[in-house]
């Protein structure tokens, strides 16, 4: 079984809109729907998951009529803080699916993870038991402590940009959570699972993603997505990577008929 568990609890508040940043329309469709569909037409995805603010759960599920989310399983009220949402969700499809599934927990406003970074992280986590989304950094990465001076400057060619999807065995990461609940700090400074998994000393297998895979949070990311998403039209107009979508969209005709959604 492979679960694609999607966050999208955020205010978006850093966006700065009157609406949260998973719910803006780009290119006359709101950016969640986006992100459920890279999920929804990946043939290896049985079932889909959402966390998402409780007022927003009837506005979700509409959503996912209107644009045939068919494999939307479960829309779960968000937490407190991000890793209190993800909990809540691993919580819900540990209540229903076997523990060595595959979950693949990916933001809500990653709206352009490639097909083929889906499929790395599941044969990743069969292999390995995790993975890790994530690009080598372009950058020179400091550490700065205080913000204002220089401490460290880490190797670029060792660094990276960890990303999503970050993928386990749904077992494990929900054991994981339970042990970062237990103490007194629970999710201080847990900015995502590959953080959780670390702090307890565990090993986590990085998978390459696909640079446009930019999380919205700000009006400069939704340029940026637009701009990604011209390019993947203008990529369709002449027909470079269509066949693999086509399949894709197949393949999952072919499931519904069959009486597999």
């Amino acid at each position: 079984m492979n679960i694609a568990m999607i966050f999208a609890g955020g205010s978006g508040v850093r966006m700065g809109a009157g609406v949260p940043k998973q719910f803006l329309e780009i290119n006359g469709k709101p950016v969640l729907i986006h992100t459920l569909e890279l999920f929804q037409y990946h043939a290896m995805i049985d079932k889909i998951y959402v966390s998402v603010l409780r007022d927003y759960i009837d506005y979700v599920q509409a959503l996912a009529q209107e644009y045939h989310i068919t494999k939307l399983t479960a829309i779960v009220p968000g937490g407190e803080t991000a890793q209190d949402s993800i909990y809540n969700v691993l919580l819900k499809a540990s209540q229903e699916n076997p523990a060595d599934s595959v979950v693949l927990l990916h933001d809500g406003v990653r709206p352009y993870v490639d097909a083929d970074v889906i499929t790395e992280n599941i044969r990743s986590v069969e292999r390995y038991g995790t993975a890790i989304t994530s690009t080598p950094s372009y950058e020179t990465v400091v550490l700065s402590p205080d913000g204002v001076s220089v401490d460290q400057v880490p190797l670029r060619k060792q660094s990276y940009t960890a990303q999503a999807p970050q993928s386990f065995r749904l077992g494990e990461i929900l054991e994981a959570h339970n042990r970062i609940r237990l103490t007194p700090e629970r999710y201080n400074n847990m900015v995502d699972a590959c953080t959780i998994m670390t702090t307890l000393g565990k090993s986590v297998h990085l998978v390459p993603g696909n640079r446009g895979n930019i999380k919205v949070t700000t009006p400069e990311d939704v340029y940026i997505f637009r701009g990604l998403l011209q390019y993947k039209e203008n990529e369709q107009a002449f027909g470079f990577g269509l066949t693999n979508r086509i399949q894709a969209k197949m393949n999952h005709f072919r499931r519904n008929q069959q009486g597999n959604p």
